[in-house]
């Protein structure tokens, strides 16, 4: 009798007091046992060695960030002028290279000067006004120092038959321009995107190594005969978070070491449209949503696999399939509101990285708080669907033994 009154107690849908109270207990005993563990201060160790992959991933983000680059600058000029510096723009492109010659886009306007303080309907580094014969360029100091070589080669192209005199582009310097301010968010989201799923990628595959391991040591199922599946899984995740929290914290005080060290040898990350202090919880929040969520998914697998090699086999899918959720949010981070980006932003696996891109680039904050709600519900839902795998595959399979723990429990 005590064998069947287990069950029927087990099987039944704890109350949320007792779920989360239950989920505690789990998180506080995995939690001390990793934390105080000799391996630990391995783990701490861990990021030296994917670093020299981040470095070559910066590498090549650089390339992607020069790629974006469209170097446009407002053309304002008479249609006389404004056709000739396009054709001169043409011929010096096809003679130097695209990326050496900026983008010039006629512009009519009055007012020079807003066009590039003009919102986000405008991306230009700067403004190429007056005439021909007198141009001004109007733009920031960096565009201004970088550009201004080859637009007086441009204007000196352009001018039909005053090639004898080089021209000279007078310039004026303004604080910021709509381009460089959202080149330099594109740069702050890239940024934050690659840290964001190097650390989950990182730390999310603990998860699954504590489940096989428990379930290898029959140690799960004497939990699973004490509290119920649900808070056995979360508790799990909620203790891996803390010390994945734990070891982000370590690894940001060496690499704030670091950069005061090398602080003059180290560009500056542009501001994100939220702001820095905004910016930076809603990266601890995505960070925790996006190992959630994986962690929660690496819980269903754990379930399902019996030894390291199934775990291998059956986690490869899972992990190849987020990094193809990070490469549709990195591709989209310059779409902001068209279908793809929408897409990114929306599904769950991809919704950490889209969302933190538009944190950079966007200043609303509603939609982050509706994204992070969205993202807990399928946290949830994962956690649910893997405690029903594990008791269909491990523990109705296992039924009389679990029935045999269980009515040890009752005894006792």
């Amino acid at each position: 009798m005590p064998h069947a009154s287990s069950r029927k107690t087990s099987s039944r849908r704890a109350p949320m007091p007792e779920l989360l109270r239950a989920s505690w207990v789990i998180a506080r005993r995995d939690f001390a046992a990793i934390i105080f563990s000799k391996a630990f201060f391995f783990f701490l160790l861990g990021p030296i060695f994917p670093l020299a992959i981040g470095i070559a991933a910066g590498s090549i983000g650089g390339q992607v960030a020069r790629d974006i680059d469209k170097n446009s600058f407002a053309l304002v000029m008479d249609a006389a002028d404004s056709a000739a510096a396009l054709k001169a723009r043409t011929s010096l492109a096809k003679q130097l290279g695209e990326q050496r010659v900026p983008v010039l886009v006629a512009v009519q306007t009055d007012a020079p000067d807003s066009v590039i303080r003009s919102g986000e309907d405008t991306r230009y580094l700067g403004v190429l006004t007056g005439s021909l014969a007198e141009p001004r360029l109007i733009g920031t100091k960096d565009e201004v120092e970088r550009w201004k070589g080859p637009l007086e080669l441009l204007v000196e192209r352009a001018r039909e038959g005053d090639s004898a005199a080089p021209a000279r582009i007078a310039t004026r310097l303004v604080t910021e321009s709509s381009g460089s301010v959202e080149q330099g968010r594109l740069v702050t989201a890239q940024v934050g995107q690659a840290l964001l799923v190097l650390l989950t990628m990182l730390l999310a595959g603990m998860v699954l190594s504590n489940l096989v391991e428990e379930k290898t040591n029959k140690i799960i199922e004497i939990l699973a005969a004490a509290v119920p599946i649900d808070a056995i899984f979360l508790g799990k995740l909620f203790a891996m978070l803390g010390m994945a929290m734990i070891g982000i914290a370590c690894w940001t005080s060496l690499a704030f070491v670091a950069i005061l060290l090398a602080a003059n040898g180290l560009p500056p990350l542009p501001m994100p449209a939220i702001g820095w202090p905004t910016f930076l919880a809603l990266g601890v929040a995505y960070f925790a949503m996006a190992y959630l969520l994986l962690g929660s998914l690496f819980l269903g697998i754990g379930s399902m696999a019996s030894t390291v090699r199934e775990v291998q086999t059956l986690s490869m899918p899972a992990t190849m399939g987020q990094l193809v959720f990070f490469f549709l949010a990195s591709f989209s981070v310059t779409r902001l509101g068209e279908p793809i980006e929408l897409v990114a932003a929306i599904f769950p696996f991809s919704s950490p990285f889209a969302m933190l891109a538009r944190a950079a680039q966007q200043e609303l904050l509603w939609q982050h708080l509706l994204a992070l709600g969205w993202q807990a519900f399928w946290v949830l839902l994962l956690i649910r669907f893997g405690a029903k795998l594990f008791r269909r595959n491990v523990l109705k399979s296992g039924g009389g033994k679990r029935g045999l723990i269980a009515g040890m429990f009752a005894r006792n």
